[in-house]
């Protein structure tokens, strides 16, 4: 899909879901192996209470494991998400982060498991957090990765 990470970390920033909620990449390494993003309060963004839409906080973190993990693993493989499940820790207000690491071990492991062909469903973490590095919602992303049929 992309083949240099500024492009990607470009063409997201500039992509209206996330231009026009105030997510925005601020770090994509040249690997695509991690990435900070971040989401910026503004009027259309906040909840009844003044704190960030829960849809916004889910919204930050939808496709970086999967756009990150599709250049480690070539275009061999099908690589989506599944599922998703946000617990939300305290009102996030202000700036908030989101980061996200790729090592060599979560590539291995993918790869030996659909090594017969089968999907393979991993699920990782991550942590939304404000400026002062207080938790504001813990999400568990779920992938399907699977062989494409004519590389199984």
């Amino acid at each position: 899909m992309f083949k240099k990470a500024w492009v990607m970390k470009l063409l997201l920033n500039i992509w209206p879901p996330f231009l026009f909620c105030g997510i925005r990449i601020v770090y994509l390494s040249a690997d695509f192996r991690e990435a900070k993003v971040e989401l910026r309060m503004r009027p259309w963004n906040k909840n009844a209470f003044g704190a960030h839409f829960g849809g916004s906080l889910y919204a930050m973190t939808d496709p970086f494991y999967v756009l990150m993990l599709m250049p480690q693993l070539g275009d061999q493989y099908y690589v989506w998400d599944k599922s998703a499940d946000i617990d939300y820790i305290k009102p996030g207000k202000g700036v908030v982060y989101a980061e996200f690491h790729i090592n060599e071990a979560m590539v291995d492991d993918i790869i030996n498991n659909t090594a017969s062909g089968e999907k393979y469903l991993p699920e990782y973490s991550v942590v939304v957090k404000d400026k002062q590095g207080d938790v504001v919602a813990q999400l568990n992303r779920t992938l399907y990765v699977r062989k494409k049929k004519r590389h199984r």
